[in-house]
């Protein structure tokens, strides 16, 4: 057996969560040390936002996250904000610059935070223990914690388990979060890819074949009434964009989602304009002035609009055709086959329940000095930064105790 190495505090998961965890507690002058089974730290960092880490959102509130306790993440947000973790980043001179909706991402690489989160660590005297798997975790009768890695064994007052979802698995994702809860006692919620592209039945596939590519800003919204303005995005697979990836998080299979395709536009008034002053031209023509050609060209060949448009004339259409057509593009319908699943979403949905935890420490409640920080929780923000930011106010929230 391998030497037992005693340590104040030991964190599973060298990530967003982890990172930030260990150098709050080091801070404190806590003793601790982070496992990874990864060849380095931070990868999920490194590959978001394009590779530039969609690192905040300016606008964060409660209700842009996912959780059957919708109170539980409103204590770690208040206590750490996105304008602290700013504020960190400005101290560090990491340049970055603001897109939509509060979204904030560096300048140059997401290698940049990563370097902030490891040079904290650093000064907070965190040790850092790479490609060490854990293998099994034991509660002894002195309430401490043996965890047995690939080559080393820990011995820890506080274990945190910041061991993220189930996301990219080729970044080395696992269960092990999950199962370490499982094993303490922890109820753990169905787990689902979110923030993920939809795929699409083979019909549609035909249907929309020769679009991929094209973007339309667009309202979309799930059957259980959630909606997102952004854009959708036309791809080999299916469909993608900001508002899919956001709707994907409220979908459920079987379910269809609908789209408002002209969401700035009120299309009766708009037909009523164009029998004013261009009642010669097609509807076809017309719309493609509102919407991409190619996507026109392919809903004339919708049962439901092809009497309607196909080769008439604005001034053609009776009232019930342009009701009919209204509620057709501003509702429009379609049912996806599924996700792509965990390969490429950016979160996973559920895990371990937050009505086990402490909202205040992250701490088990049933399991003293055992902790859950993270995605591993059941808490799943919205597109944007969001996610990042409950890592930051999570890990915090847990630093300060353990």
């Amino acid at each position: 057996m391998s030497k037992v190495i005693s340590t104040d505090v030991l964190i599973i998961g060298a990530g967003a969560a982890g990172l930030m965890c260990a150098a709050t507690a080091g801070y404190r002058g806590r003793n601790v040390t982070v496992v990874d089974m990864g060849k380095k730290p931070g990868r999920k960092i490194l590959i978001s936002g394009g590779g530039r880490c969609n690192f905040t959102n300016q606008n964060t509130l409660p209700h842009h996250y996912i959780c059957q306790n919708p109170h539980f993440v409103k204590s770690a947000l208040s206590r750490y904000s996105a304008d602290d973790f700013i504020e960190l980043v400005e101290r560090h001179g990491v340049d970055y610059h603001h897109k939509t909706l509060g979204q904030l991402f560096c300048d140059d690489s997401a290698q940049a935070i990563v370097d902030v989160l490891l040079t904290e660590c650093d000064w907070a005297g965190v040790s850092l223990d790479l490609r060490s798997e854990v293998l099994s975790i034991t509660k002894t009768d002195e309430q401490t914690y043996l965890v047995n890695t690939s080559d080393k064994a820990y011995l820890c007052e506080s274990l945190v388990v910041a061991s993220g979802g189930l996301t990219m698995p080729k970044l080395g994702a696992s269960p092990i979060g999950y199962k370490i809860a499982e094993q303490f006692g922890l109820k753990v919620l169905p787990t689902t890819a979110a923030l993920v592209p939809f795929t699409l039945h083979e019909h549609d596939k035909q249907r929309f074949d020769g679009l991929s590519g094209i973007s339309i800003d667009c309202k979309v919204s799930s059957e259980n009434g959630t909606s997102f303005r952004e854009n959708i995005l036309f791809t080999h697979r299916g469909l993608s964009g900001p508002a899919i990836l956001q709707i994907s998080s409220f979908w459920r299979a079987g379910q269809a989602i609908i789209i408002d395709l002209l969401p700035d536009y009120n299309l009766v008034d708009v037909i009523n304009d164009w029998r004013a002053n261009q009642a010669q031209k097609s509807v076809k023509n017309l719309l493609a002035t509102l919407l991409p050609k190619r996507f026109v060209e392919v809903l004339m060949h919708e049962e439901v609009t092809a009497p309607l448009i196909t080769d008439k004339a604005i001034k053609q259409l009776n009232h019930n055709d342009i009701q009919v057509l209204s509620n057709y593009l501003h509702h429009w319908q379609i049912k996806p086959n599924g996700t792509e699943g965990y390969r490429t979403a950016e979160v996973t949905l559920g895990g371990v329940d937050t009505d086990d935890i402490s909202s205040k420490t992250f701490e088990a409640k049933q399991c003293s000095g055992l902790y859950f920080i993270g995605e591993v929780v059941d808490v799943t923000g919205f597109l944007g930064g969001y996610n990042f930011q409950w890592c930051w106010s999570s890990g915090v929230a847990c630093g300060q105790e353990v």
